[in-house]
């Protein structure tokens, strides 16, 4: 088990796996969509990727975007994407992504690192809480548009 920070040289396995990410979450295939954006995210340097690798075969990967907190002034980052192949499940490469994620923000001095799911995605939601995430039920109302 190997993961490290994605470059271009990683495009194509990044791809595919971005590819299933979406299909995971319910949207139609389309990879050449799907690898403009996430070349663009590499070559524009406007998001993180880590990429986790079993041997040669790409398995999992967590995209992070970053944000800034006002109030305390400092950086903050947005887990946005985590996916790890059916074939690379239970294997510990999302704990790994997410530790390798924890790891990069304590180096990059932020202050924390915000993330969602939906409510249906219990795997996932054991997963942020064993390794340390608490839900926000009590202070904050999150909105969208």
């Amino acid at each position: 088990m190997s993961i490290r920070k994605a470059t271009l040289q990683d495009l194509d396995s990044l791809t595919e796996l971005f590819d299933l990410y979406r299909i995971f979450y319910r949207q139609d295939s389309n990879v050449g969509a799907a690898r403009n954006f996430i070349e663009e995210r590499l070559r524009k340097e406007d998001s993180v990727i880590f990429i986790a690798y079993e041997g040669d075969s790409a398995v999992g990967f967590v995209q992070l975007y970053p944000s800034f907190s006002s109030v305390s002034m400092k950086r903050l980052w947005i887990l946005n994407d985590l996916y790890v192949t059916f074939s690379g499940r239970g294997k510990g490469f999302g704990d790994r992504l997410i530790k390798e994620t924890i790891a990069y923000a304590e180096q990059t001095g932020a202050k924390g690192i915000l993330l969602e799911t939906e409510k249906e995605n219990i795997p996932a939601q054991k997963l942020y809480e064993k390794i340390g995430f608490h839900k926000e039920t009590n202070h904050f109302y999150f909105f969208s548009l």
